[in-house]
Parts: C-alpha cells; structure tokens; sequence
C-alpha cells in the first residue's frame, strides 16, 4: 500500500467496499475528472458516520458496488469542470446528498431532499474515504469561515441533520436527544445556545457519553431506559434503535414531537395508542437541502459548535468504523489522508 502521501502523480487512494460485510480494500486509482458542473476535492477530512455502517453493513440496499463510502467531507478544490463557478483552492463541503434531479414535483416545491431521482455521497456515487473526490459543485458548500477541516468534517451531516431534525422538533424548551454520539453533541451546542435545555439520553450505565453531555451543558443526562425530570416538548432519535420511539412517546409532554433523525432504524415495536395519543406527533427526517446547509453552516460558528473529535489516518479507516459500532469514542471520528 502507497501511503496517501506518496502517491504518484495522476494517481489517488480510496479505502474501497468491494463487497457487503468485508472490510475496506485500499485501491489506487487515476486521477478523475470532473464534468460538467462538478469539482474535483483534495480531501482534507472526512468524518465517519453511522450511515456509512449502514452502508458496509447492507443496510440500506440498492448502491452500486465497489464504491468508496465517505460523505462528511472537507476539501479544497482542485480542479472544476464546465459551468462551475468556485474556484480552485477554495474549501468545501460536500454532504450526504450529492445531487438532485432539479425537475420532479419534489424539487419543484423546494424539497430535494426528497427527490426522486437522488443522488448520494459515498452510498451511490464515490464518496470521502479517499485522498480525492469528485462532487457536483451545486452540493458543495463554501467552508472559508471554517478554518479547522477536522472540526469542520462532522458538521457536513452530524451537524445538517441534527439542525434539519430540530427545526421539525419545533420550538419548545425542553428537548431530549436520545443517542449522544456525533449529531446530539453538536445539536446540543445549538441549543445551550438558543437557551434550550437539553435531556441526554445515552446506552443504559454509559458514565462517558453523560459526562460530555453534562460538560456540554445538558440540564440532565441518564440511561435512554429512563424518564426525564421533566416532560419533553419534542425528543429527537439519533441512534437506530425502534425501541425507542415507545419510551420517547412517553417521555414527551401531550402535543410533544418525536423525530427519528436516522436513515435506518429497526423495527418500531407496537405501542399502546394511549402515549401517542393527546396530539403526540412522530415524525421522519429525511436527508437535507441546501437551505439547510446555508442556514447551519451560516450558524455554527456564531453559536460556537465545536466537535469532539478522534482522528485516523485514511488506512484505518476499518477500525474508525470498528470503534464506531462499539461506542469506543466520545463525538465523531475524521479520517485524515
């Protein structure tokens, strides 16, 4: 393996899935170029997501294969196809969604995230776990203002759908997030900042992830299995867990929401209509637009977001993955070529 430092001129390195379930085969690959409307990155940072478990482990079924997962990304451009008007050396990011068709009844209202012929990073077109990346240049946004590419990477989709999932939590004062990994600890930041309270809601006896919440400044931090001190007006679901929707229900005050953040969750178990009852409301979040991007983005460093990080070289991407699926760090993960 040519270390992403050494590779030879013309060429790049991806940590490829080749296969469902088999760890990331490192490839060399030619340099590729962008077409019209896209730009070609020099990675900086990627952070890694749950989503991309979701996509090694063949949760979400449909992408093609091999394919290079990777979609909290951060860059500098380095070359720009026909069309594009960013230029060379600015610092983007490219989030989950890499394109939209523009013309179905959806991106006519507005809605892209719904889009019915969509296009996502590092699920159905080559994504971040590489030294190089090719993006449509309408979904990569400007990072001048951010001059950390690590620190900047977990916010390309733990900070986008964590803001998409609060603005359909509403405007209540007492918000609980369940699953304080990547996404909680950076919404939580927004909301301290709003002058919200936080409830955390982590892995039953997870002592580490309660501390980060309370350093964060949650007003109470306990097992997911728990009832808050205080009725929720709306609860926000981040880890994949069906089971949880039941116990956030109960957990909400009478008119309270609960949105279910994630691209993948198992199965909702039933539950009595009695605690959903009283206008509860359970919603789905689905990807991000572009307004979302330009009002978070615009956001967080006015209200001070900063991730919590641990950083792997691109070659060990396996084990950010691995330590991922078994909690064994506090924020987010960022792969560094």
């Amino acid at each position: 393996m040519t270390s992403p430092q050494h590779l030879p001129a013309g060429r790049m390195g991806a940590m490829v899935l080749r296969r469902i379930g088999e760890p990331l085969a490192w490839e060399e690959r030619p340099l590729p170029q962008p077409g019209p409307g896209e730009v070609r990155l020099r990675v900086e940072a990627c952070a890694v997501c749950r989503t991309d478990l979701h996509v090694v482990d063949g949760e979400l079924p449909g992408g093609p294969l091999p394919i290079v997962p990777g979609h909290e990304i951060v860059g500098r451009i380095e070359a720009a196809g026909p069309g594009v008007a960013l230029i060379p050396g600015s610092r983007v990011g490219v989030p989950w969604l890499g394109h939209s068709c523009g013309h179905c009844p959806y991106c006519a209202e507005g809605r892209e995230n719904l889009c019915d012929a969509p296009q996502f990073t590092g699920f159905t077109r080559d994504g971040g776990f590489a030294t190089h990346v090719v993006a449509d240049a309408g979904y990569a946004f400007p990072l001048e203002s951010l001059i950390d590419p690590v620190a900047a990477a977990p916010l390309m989709c733990a900070g986008l759908i964590g803001w998409r999932s609060l603005k359909m939590a509403g405007e209540g004062r007492r918000i609980g997030l369940y699953g304080f990994g990547a996404a909680a600890h950076l919404l939580a930041q927004v909301l301290r900042w709003q002058g919200r309270e936080v409830y955390a809601f982590t892995r039953a006896g997870d002592g580490a992830a309660q501390a980060l919440a309370r350093q964060l400044g949650a007003a109470w931090a306990g097992g997911s299995d728990q009832m808050p001190p205080e009725p929720l007006d709306a609860a926000i679901l981040f880890a994949p867990v069906g089971a949880l929707v039941p116990l956030a229900l109960r957990a909400v005050r009478k008119g309270g929401r609960v949105v279910c953040g994630g691209i993948h969750m198992s199965d909702i178990p039933s539950f009595p209509y009695s605690i959903l009852w009283e206008e509860r409301q359970i919603l789905s979040v689905a990807n991000l637009t572009r307004a979302d991007a330009a009002e978070f983005l615009a956001l967080a460093p006015r209200a001070g977001v900063r991730a919590e990080t641990t950083t792997y070289p691109l070659a060990r991407a396996n084990e950010a993955l691995d330590d991922l699926r078994h909690g064994r760090f506090q924020g987010a993960a960022v792969l560094v070529p």
